[in-house]
């Protein structure tokens, strides 16, 4: 059965401005019911980009955990390099990321920057903020489309260059990120994953890896463009933020930045266009407790409203994918 046949047993409802959203009766077994109906919400996910599925009543860690795993097809991954620290719920299952309520989360493809990357997002709201906190998504191959086709041919030519600077303060340490105090298995990892590494002379770290900013997806082979450019950009942060970690660290010392392929800075001119671009094609739905969202991670990427109020959304990352399976247009193999 073909994708769009599949697709078709669900009766989605494609709104203007929001995510297709399947509505359900609660089954009773959650997990039972995503079995069921697995191939046929990936096909959705397929023709569309994302399905939000409303009404199965998710209540808790577990059932979550159950659900994500009756959802994938090879399982679920542990994240590794991850920019920001992550409550576990259990293998697999994490919180969303921990960043400011009252700042937006910017459009990003998760792990874009690995070797080995999610092709497919889950996310379950426990409990829904009092206001905002909705997590949009937005087509990917509209929003390359939209964009300069100068801009776009550079960061085909040139790919895309994350520099991250580990510390104990801001973000994730690097035993954090990388999953162990081990020094040597961290340059062991960084070798195997084409990252640059050097040790700073206050045992900290500092790596820079370059990769694709435009790949191919694998099943319907559209182009798509698949980064975190803007999202990782110092010109991203708060005004005041961004100020006081310049202050603190200095301006090649900021725990996180991206640049063009060749190292050349990325104008705060070109992040806004590129966030102005994401916010012109971004659908949104606010959440409601026990709602169920699957996401493309290559086809779709994804952000986060600022929110008021508590917000609980767990979040699993699903069948794993390698970054040259995807027609990269650079090799981030070398450097």
């Amino acid at each position: 059965m073909s994708s769009s046949s599949a697709a078709s047993l669900l009766d989605v409802d494609l709104q203007p401005g929001k995510p297709p959203m399947l509505r359900v009766a609660p089954s009773g077994d959650a997990p039972r019911w995503a079995a069921e109906h697995r191939d046929a919400l990936r096909a959705v996910v397929t023709d569309h980009g994302s399905v939000l599925v409303r009404g199965l009543g998710l209540r808790d860690a577990a059932e979550v955990a159950a659900v994500f795993q009756r959802l994938t097809t090879t399982g679920l991954m542990a994240e590794r390099e991850a920019f920001a620290p992550r409550q576990v719920y259990s293998e697999g299952v994490y919180s969303s990321t921990k960043w400011p309520p009252n700042q937006q989360m910017c459009m990003h493809h998760e792990l874009s920057y690995t070797l080995e990357f999610p092709s497919v997002m889950l996310f379950a709201c426990l409990g829904a903020a009092t206001s905002g906190g909705a997590t949009g998504v937005a087509d990917s191959p509209t929003v390359l489309e939209a964009l300069p086709r100068e801009l776009v041919d550079r960061f085909e030519r040139e790919g895309w260059l994350l520099t991250r600077t580990y510390n104990d303060d801001i973000g994730a340490s690097w035993a954090e990120a990388f999953g162990t105090e081990d020094p040597g298995a961290v340059e062991s990892y960084c070798r195997a994953n084409a990252i640059e590494f050097e040790w700073q002379p206050d045992g900290e770290l500092r790596t820079r890896q370059r990769r694709s900013a435009v790949v191919r997806h694998p099943v319907t082979g559209r182009r798509c463009w698949f980064n975190q450019i803007a999202f990782l950009n110092e010109w991203t942060m708060d005004p005041e933020v961004h100020e006081f970690l310049v202050d603190v660290y200095g301006a090649d010392g900021l725990p996180f930045n991206t640049r063009f392929g060749n190292g050349d800075p990325i104008g705060q001119d070109v992040v806004e266009l590129l966030t102005g671009i994401y916010e012109a094609h971004t659908l949104r739905e606010p959440w409601q407790a026990g709602d169920l969202m699957l996401v493309d991670n290559i086809r779709s990427s994804h952000s986060r409203d600022a929110f008021e109020g508590p917000r609980e959304v767990l979040v699993g990352m699903a069948d794993a994918m390698r970054l040259g399976d995807s027609s990269p247009t650079v090799d981030g193999t070398t450097r």
